[in-house]
Parts: C-alpha cells; sequence; structure tokens
C-alpha cells in the first residue's frame, strides 16, 4: 500500500497574466498557426496524407476552434468597448472594421475547418484547390487584422486604461 503523499505547502496564488500580453500572446500564436497551416499545404503537396499532416492539422484545428475564436470574443468584451465609449470616429471607425473582421474571419474559418478537419482525420476527401486559394485570403485578413490592433488598438486601450486607473487611484487617495 502506498503511503498518502504529503499536503504541498501553500502558496502564495500566481498573479493573472496581463489582459494585454495575453492577448499579444494570442497573435504570436495564430501567426505561428498560419505558418503551420502553410506547412501543411506544402506537407500534403509534398508527402501526402500521412501522420506528421494528421498531427499539424490537428493542432492547426484546436487553435483556431479555441483560442482563436476566444481571442475574437475577449476583444469584443475587454478592448473595444472601452474605446467606443471616448466617441472617437476615426477610433469607431477602426473597431468596426475589426469588429467585421472578426465575422470574415470566423466564416472564412468555417469555409476552411472541414478540410483541416478530414486531413486531421486523415480522410483524403479534403480539396486541395479550395485550401490552396482560401489560405491566403484568410492568411492576409489576419495579418492586416493583427498589425491594426498592434499598432492602434492595443497601445489607445492600454492608454485609456492606464487614464482609468490613475483617475480610480487619484480619486482613492487622501485629501
Amino acid at each position: 500500500m502506498k503511503s498518502p503523499a504529503t499536503a504541498r505547502p501553500q502558496r502564495p496564488p500566481v498573479p493573472p497574466l496581463p489582459e494585454f500580453e495575453r492577448l499579444d500572446r494570442t497573435h504570436l500564436a495564430a501567426l505561428r498557426m498560419l505558418e503551420a497551416f502553410e506547412r501543411l499545404l506544402q506537407h500534403l503537396d509534398d508527402r501526402g496524407l500521412d501522420d506528421t499532416a494528421r498531427a499539424s492539422a490537428q493542432e492547426i484545428m484546436s487553435f483556431f476552434a479555441g483560442p482563436g475564436r476566444q481571442h475574437h470574443a475577449e476583444e469584443e468584451v475587454h478592448v473595444f468597448p472601452l474605446l467606443l465609449a471616448r466617441n472617437d470616429p476615426v477610433l469607431t471607425a477602426h473597431i468596426h472594421r475589426l469588429q467585421q473582421d472578426h465575422g470574415w474571419i470566423e466564416e472564412d474559418w468555417r469555409e476552411l475547418a472541414p478540410q483541416i478537419e478530414a486531413v486531421a482525420h486523415g480522410y483524403n476527401w479534403y480539396d486541395p484547390v479550395l485550401l490552396r486559394a482560401a489560405l491566403p485570403v484568410f492568411t492576409r485578413l489576419y495579418h492586416d487584422h493583427i498589425a491594426l490592433e498592434e499598432s492602434l488598438i492595443y497601445p489607445e486601450a492600454k492608454r485609456q486604461k492606464e487614464a482609468i486607473q490613475q483617475a480610480a487611484e487619484e480619486r482613492s487617495a487622501p485629501h
């Protein structure tokens, strides 16, 4: 009979990853997955549907159906409303574009997903012509989307959050 495991000492909680750092990491992951997607198509052309292709397709599926989708939902809840509240017409136009991008990314993914899922499960009925035609559109949209968020939207949202935080600290400081 095994002896019971010793209780682990309590440790202080780990602070949550800052919101924008997590969002930035998801952007990096998305860019890596887009590169993996391109490599997968080349692999399918060169070597066909094998275990490597299946594993790559599964990884791509998991990201774009999971963290990639969740990332857009987080932006819609945590980033965009903060900036829309400023009523800045230029910023609002950019945010509306990004919201439209989210819809188009989802629409593109719904077209690509069955193809990638077929590869992930080892089915040879995927359509390489469709994948070759659709991937550049999906990739360009993602790249443009990320560039706008990281060059304008995230820095502006960070400034806005810092301003709100500073104002709250000033209100709560003793006078």
